[in-house]
């Protein structure tokens, strides 16, 4: 019901001209009603001022609500108040970042969506330092001379407008590399993981951590960064990989554990793709497997990537920081796209995987360093 209207402004003139009491003049009858006014315009001012406080209350509580949720969500814990104050003020400005981001997906003006991802809570620089650690620019190494380079197929192979290997089986479970600069090791156990399958016909989880303990004599640097190409290398000369199982991920540099008796997959030497050229990767990802790729992950964008074909013009093709999994290609809504598992968990992109844009320009340098194991 309204606080104030000309029912209740009559009924409050009534109950000032007490029955049997001679009528009020046309004056006095004003002077009340005008005040009635008044004193209905004060309740009414009165009560939006109390809802638009109430409201304000509420938004405030739905952003502690929404924070304490994440921090469950993502397990966080800050070692002071202060710490989670400072936290929480960058978490809102990404927080803001994600819904403007958002709302311009919902007009189409976007082609991916933002979300409050486990790197929610730290600026792009932290962000940078967190996700890759030592691997900033180890990508844009020399790569070692023991490489084969990929031969397409004279005249130009028939390739299928879309791949996606998981539905071949050829592709484990998304991983989580944790506070450990090992991204390196999740692309190159993946590669290999689908290729043991496609010759055993058999998909086992490979371990990373061995890769971590075990491959610093081949340039590789840990939990610091590494490359793929030398981890196949490790591989090749090691006489095989243990499997996840028996030598599970620790997300820490540790002491080589390898244990000969629990080797799943082998490596005989890998294969270098033609660097920037994505129909090169493209015929090799569509008749060969997943196939690893290095790419600049280093923008707010990536670090927020909910879903949709991620596009960011200003991705660097050859600045690369991050070591994935191409596990197929299409398109989206007439984009065409790479469809990439990233080694950042479930809660992380659309279930752990991003599709990243594809036949713009070798966007990201998603086809500048990327190879496979021969097996």
């Amino acid at each position: 019901m309204p606080v104030c209207d000309r029912h209740l402004i009559s009924h409050g003139l009534r109950s000032y001209i007490k029955p049997g009491e001679p009528a009020a003049d046309i004056h006095q009858e004003t002077h009340i009603r005008r005040t009635l006014t008044i004193i209905c315009k004060m309740r009414t001012l009165l009560a939006v001022a109390t809802l638009v406080a109430v409201t304000s209350a509420a938004s405030i509580s739905l952003e502690d609500l929404e924070f304490h949720a994440w921090k469950l969500k993502f397990g966080k814990f800050y070692k002071s108040a202060e710490e989670e104050s400072q936290r929480k003020e960058t978490w809102l400005a990404n927080r803001k970042l994600v819904l403007i981001h958002n709302m311009l997906a919902d007009q189409g003006i976007k082609s991916y969506r933002l979300g409050m991802t486990y790197f929610a809570d730290m600026d792009n620089q932290e962000y940078r330092q967190a996700a890759f650690k030592g691997c900033l620019g180890s990508f844009n190494r020399t790569k070692a001379h023991s490489a084969t380079t990929f031969l397409r197929q004279a005249g130009g192979a028939v390739l299928p407008d879309t791949v996606d290997w998981r539905d071949k089986g050829y592709v484990t479970d998304v991983k989580d590399q944790k506070q450990c600069g090992s991204c390196w090791a999740f692309s190159a156990t993946g590669a290999l993981e689908g290729q043991t399958f496609r010759k055993a016909g058999k998909l086992v989880s490979l371990s990373e951590q061995q890769l971590v303990d075990c491959s610093g004599d081949y340039g590789n640097m840990g939990c610091g960064g590494g490359l793929m190409d030398q981890a196949f290398d490790y591989i090749k000369d090691n006489g095989g990989i243990d499997t996840e199982e028996s030598y599970p991920y620790e997300a820490i540099d540790g002491e080589c554990r390898f244990k000969p008796d629990s080797v799943a997959a082998t490596c005989t030497g890998y294969v270098d793709i033609t660097s920037g050229d994505e129909d090169a990767l493209k015929e090799a990802v569509a008749t060969i497997g997943p196939v690893s790729v290095a790419i600049d992950a280093g923008h707010s964008s990536f670090q927020l990537y909910s879903s949709g074909v991620y596009d960011e013009p200003n991705c660097s093709s050859s600045d690369l920081d991050h070591g994935v999994l191409a596990v197929g290609y299409g398109s989206h809504k007439g984009q065409d796209f790479w469809l990439v598992k990233n080694s950042w968990g479930f809660d992380w992109g659309h279930e752990g995987y991003i599709m990243m844009s594809r036949n713009k320009h070798n966007q990201c340098g998603i086809a500048t360093a990327s190879s496979y194991p021969l097996v």
